[in-house]
């Protein structure tokens, strides 16, 4: 018999779901190998991230480097120490990956760790959990393991301590401790998008080329298993990192140290609210040494908290009379500058304000002009003013670059602000009170006078290199940022500035050198008090006390400006007395260094001065005529009332000495005088005296021996020996 066929409904339904489920699964896994996408993602891209690895290479940050080469910052290689403490760790392994033994691990570190074994025992039992909640499976120990050395680190490592791993990281190595550091600035570790951590320029030149420093970060990328290890026969592709641009400067490293030093042992010595200093090349602009007071160690930040500001380039202050140098030089330029001619000292009325000289405006009686540099009289630069005309005066100023940026290759740099509305501020501009200038508009304004006119625009950097090709990718040059006077006005004004020195009324008598010719201003500023906001009057220990000089004078290699804020004198000390000592000690040291020959000859046959006042002029010119120094004698009189040099100055052999006596002078025979013998012969002999040409005296109108009548003019022509011998 036939069995009647019975339709089952349930085995049709279970065949109809699974095999929709099948022939859906079929067209699923047909698209997915067809498109390669699952929900819009990429399944190779997914594969790639979990058995592709990529690794980056970071790159070298730049070296920061002198004018020799000689590293200034650089990166170090420090580790820091990670502590594994989940047992987790060790799973799956033969060795123990964790730290087992905790007291242990604690007493030995201890050892190398400035912290307790207390503290590092409770460190490795910590409990804590992490953001998701995870059990944190390693800890770190904050600064004291971070920043470990090589040799620390190899020390530990020899313990051989379960769980015990250092992290390889770069650290900006400053090996000079305190060394421009204002200008180098500072750079540190900072952490960033996605973990990871580079070094990153804060302040100054790690700031300013922190692009070129940076450099670029390379790569590796490999496949890997799912724990992380290279796959055998696995493609390895490699993007090589590029190192940063290596920075150097025209800071000269001895000269740095030579200023650092003596700043230092000045600064301790007075505790002055501020300093600053800076060394600079007249003839091509390029700043050798450059420091301030308080400053900071970029090594480890101290006193970083009082130092932020670069002086150098965004402090402003009033020049006091170091301003007196170009108002000088603007006179001499504009034939406005009669040494010999006089005026009445101590006060001068501008409308209905009356100005002063320093000392208590009572100043020293009628005197000449050249007296009133030496002296450094204010009254003296309002009549140069008057001479020279208020325009005139300020385009003289503005040509000196003051009151605009000077350019140089720092940011941040200030103008400085020159005041000339009003007839007062134009007289006390003369004389440095009022306007305000930066410590390298000073600077590159004085290259004028250095450099025989033209003015050299200051830079700090030399060239930048690419240490990956070796190729300059930047480079400075001298460049002349203007002439705003002729080289006869500079020669004029710094033997005129060199007698500030060597005159018995000099105010720069502190910065005279037995080795080089020194020509330079000094320069006394009041400072405001910080509670009211007018200046301050409670004394010499609230001044800003400044010298711009250079030398040698003929054909200065060198010039420097030092500012001290603020000093506590004794007693019995004046403001040059710390201004000298950092400026004589740093201007030596560096010329000898610089192999620029004294030229004053130890070796040459000598004499010291002493006081001759009252001593018979006869007796005394035998003995300097023994020892080949020359005697001018001014006066007829028996007995010496005045002499130059002063005592315990060095005259050397073939030098002059000029004494002074009462009653009538004879004109001397001038033939082949420098400009600062006659400069000298004519203050102590108040002659009247003009001078046309420069070099040596080959000519003069009145015949030596005639009787000196202080009203007639005595002409001199000079001639440089080249032109004398055509």
């Amino acid at each position: 018999m036939k069995r009647k066929f019975r339709f089952q409904w349930g085995a049709f339904l279970m065949l109809i779901l699974y095999g929709g489920l099948f022939f859906a699964m079929f067209f699923r896994i047909f698209f997915i190998q067809a498109s390669g996408q699952v929900e819009g993602e990429a399944l190779a891209a997914k594969a790639a991230a979990k058995y592709e690895r990529l690794k980056v290479i970071t790159a070298n940050r730049g070296n920061i480097l002198d004018r020799q080469g000689q590293v200034i910052a650089e990166d170090t290689i420090n580790y820091r120490l990670v502590a594994v403490i989940s047992p987790k760790a060790s799973e799956g392994t033969k060795r123990i990956m964790h730290v087992s033994d905790k007291e242990k691990t604690a007493k030995v570190l201890a050892k190398y760790l400035s912290i307790s074994e207390k503290d590092i025992f409770d460190k490795l039992n910590s409990k804590a959990k992490n953001a998701q909640g995870n059990e944190i499976r390693q800890v770190e120990f904050g600064a004291v393991g971070r920043n470990i050395s090589h040799g620390v680190m190899e020390k530990i490592s020899n313990e051989k301590l379960p769980g015990i791993i250092f992290m390889e990281e770069s650290k900006r190595f400053y090996p000079n401790g305190i060394f421009a550091s204002n200008l180098i600035g500072l750079a540190q570790r900072d952490t960033l998008e996605g973990g990871q951590s580079r070094t990153v320029g804060k302040m100054g030149l790690e700031s300013i080329y922190n692009k070129e420093l940076y450099g670029t970060d390379g790569w590796v990328q490999y496949k890997s298993d799912l724990w992380g290890y290279l796959l055998p026969n696995s493609d390895k592709m490699v993007e090589p990192a590029k190192d940063g641009a290596d920075v150097y400067l025209t800071i000269d490293k001895t000269i740095q140290n030579f200023l650092e030093d003596s700043m230092s042992k000045v600064y301790k010595e007075y505790n002055p609210e501020s300093m600053v200093a800076v060394v600079a090349n007249p003839k091509t602009g390029e700043i050798l040494a450059v420091s301030q007071r308080p400053t900071y160690n970029p090594q480890d930040g101290t006193g970083l908290e009082n130092s932020w500001l670069n002086q150098l380039t965004e402090l402003t202050i009033e020049p006091g009379s170091t301003m007196k140098t170009f108002t000088l030089a603007a006179a001499i330029e504009e034939g406005k500058w009669f040494p010999n001619a006089k005026f009445q000292s101590g006060q001068y009325m501008v409308g209905n304000v009356p100005i002063g000289d320093h000392n208590d405006r009572k100043g020293w009686g009628t005197i000449t002009y050249l007296e009133g540099i030496q002296r450094s009289s204010n009254v003296g630069m309002a009549h140069l003013l008057k001479l020279i005309g208020d325009d005139k005066f300020i385009s003289y100023v503005e040509k000196f670059g003051f009151g605009e940026k000077t350019g140089i290759d720092l940011p941040n740099e200030a103008t400085g602000q020159i005041l000339d509305k009003y007839p007062i501020n134009r007289v006390t501009t003369t004389y440095g009170q009022g306007s305000t200038v930066t410590p390298i508009q000073l600077i590159q304004a004085v290259s004028a006078i250095a450099n025989d006119g033209k003015m050299m625009q200051p830079y700090v950097i030399e060239k930048i290199v690419n240490p990956n090709t070796k190729k300059i990718v930047k480079e400075n040059k001298p460049t002349i940022i203007g002439k705003p006077i002729s080289k006869r006005t500079s020669k004029e004004v710094r033997e005129i500035l060199t007698t500030t020195i060597t005159s018995e009324f000099g105010t720069a008598k502190d910065f005279a050198s037995k080795e080089y010719e020194v020509s330079g201003k000094t320069g006394t500023a009041q400072m405001p008090d910080p509670s009211t906001g007018e200046y301050d009057k409670r004394g010499k220990n609230y001044f800003l006390y400044s010298f711009l000089g250079m030398a040698p004078a003929e054909n200065p290699q060198l010039v420097i400006y030092i500012a001290v804020g603020k000093p506590k004198l004794g007693p019995t000390e004046v403001g040059s007395e710390p201004t000298s000592k950092v400026f004589n000690t740093v201007m030596g040291s560096s010329l000898k260094y610089l192999n620029i020959k004294p030229q004053k000859n130890k070796k040459t046959k000598s004499q010291t001065m002493e006081n001759l006042k009252g001593k018979l002029v006869e007796d005394i010119e035998k003995v300097f005529e023994g020892n080949g120094i020359k005697t001018i004698i001014i006066g007829n009189g028996d007995t010496i009332t005045d002499q130059y040099p002063k005592e315990k100055s060095e005259v050397l052999s073939g030098g002059f000495v000029f004494l002074k006596t009462d009653g009538d002078s004879v004109v001397p025979d001038f033939t082949d005088w420098s400009l600062r013998n006659v400069l000298t012969y004519q203050t102590m002999a108040s002659a009247n005296i003009e001078i046309i040409g420069e070099g040596y005296v080959q000519k003069q109108s009145v015949k030596a021996g005639t009787i000196l009548n202080g009203n007639k003019k005595i002409i001199l022509e000079m001639k440089k020996p080249e032109e004398h011998y055509k």
